[in-house]
């Protein structure tokens, strides 16, 4: 049985490899199937399927996105992530909420950039825009521009003192809820997966709130197989999934050297995704006139 990875990321949003790179390390590793589900864009994703038709055409690209949104228990705010794989990303209406997504980031990358310069690290919105021309602006690029530019020793240092939550030049994000993406992703023809459920660390009664608000809105499968899950953490998942009635996925979550040391399709050298699920997540797509 061959693998899949149904979540990597480009240099579209915080990775490091073109989309036609990634589409080709993917083909160079036989794999099977491989999803771009890049932060809040789908500009990779043309780039990528050309690369595929032209290169690759027994491999299959998966189009994605993953969405970054905020849930809310006990008044504390929690950042929660959710994949959507088989998009229809051509559809207007999709387009237009990704717009609105992209400018509220733009939005919180002026305010960034102002508590920077005023931390004694001058940087305007423009200045990283010029840096990283191809992608959507995240607080990745932030760190790996401190650390071209001599401000931290590493991209590590930026999120720890500068940018990570709850550091004094962090900015939160508008608040889009995961309720928000899976109905976004059900709209466009997609399947919506919780994505590295594990990473939340989140209380089992609260992850079963968030696990049952989002099985109401249209959620249907959960990441079990990710690279930092341990074997106890994969049968925990495995047994939620049965119990909310949700497919299983899995991916390596790639970056690049934005993440070292983790590998496409392998994660830290473990990691394997096989391509049965595949299917099992393609046959919950909700297409217009057809009920699910």
């Amino acid at each position: 049985m061959r693998a899949i990875d149904l979540h990597s990321h480009s240099l579209k949003s915080d990775g490091t490899f073109s989309p036609s790179e990634l589409m080709a390390y993917a083909a160079k590793k036989n794999l099977k199937a491989i999803a771009l589900t890049d932060h809040d864009t789908t500009a990779g994703l043309n780039e990528a399927a050309d690369w595929v038709r032209r290169y690759a055409p027994q491999m299959e690209l998966v189009p994605g996105i993953e969405f970054s949104t905020i849930f809310r228990i006990h008044e504390e705010d929690h950042d929660i992530h959710v994949v959507g794989l088989f998009i229809n990303y051509h559809l207007e209406r999709f387009q237009q909420n990704l717009r609105h997504f992209i400018e509220s980031r733009i939005t919180r990358n002026h305010k960034m950039c102002e508590k920077l310069t005023e931390a004694g690290m001058p940087v305007t919105y423009e200045q990283l825009m010029r840096e990283f021309q191809d992608g959507v602006i995240t607080r990745a690029h932030y760190g790996r521009y401190l650390f071209n530019h001599g401000y931290v020793k590493s991209i590590k240092e930026a999120f720890e003192k500068y940018i990570g939550e709850g550091c004094p030049c962090y900015v939160p994000r508008e608040k889009v809820t995961p309720v928000d993406a899976v109905r976004m992703i059900r709209e466009a023809e997609g399947v919506p997966v919780l994505a590295h459920p594990m990473l939340y660390r989140l209380p089992d009664a609260d992850l079963r709130v968030l696990l049952r608000t989002m099985k109401e809105a249209g959620l249907v499968g959960i990441e079990a197989i990710y690279p930092t899950h341990t074997e106890a953490d994969e049968r925990y998942i495995r047994k939620l999934a049965q119990e909310f009635d949700l497919r299983i996925s899995g991916g390596s979550d790639f970056h690049g050297e934005n993440k070292p040391g983790l590998d496409l399709a392998t994660g830290y050298g473990h990691l394997f995704v096989p391509e049965d699920l595949l299917e099992k997540l393609r046959e919950k797509r909700t297409l217009p006139g057809v009920s699910k």
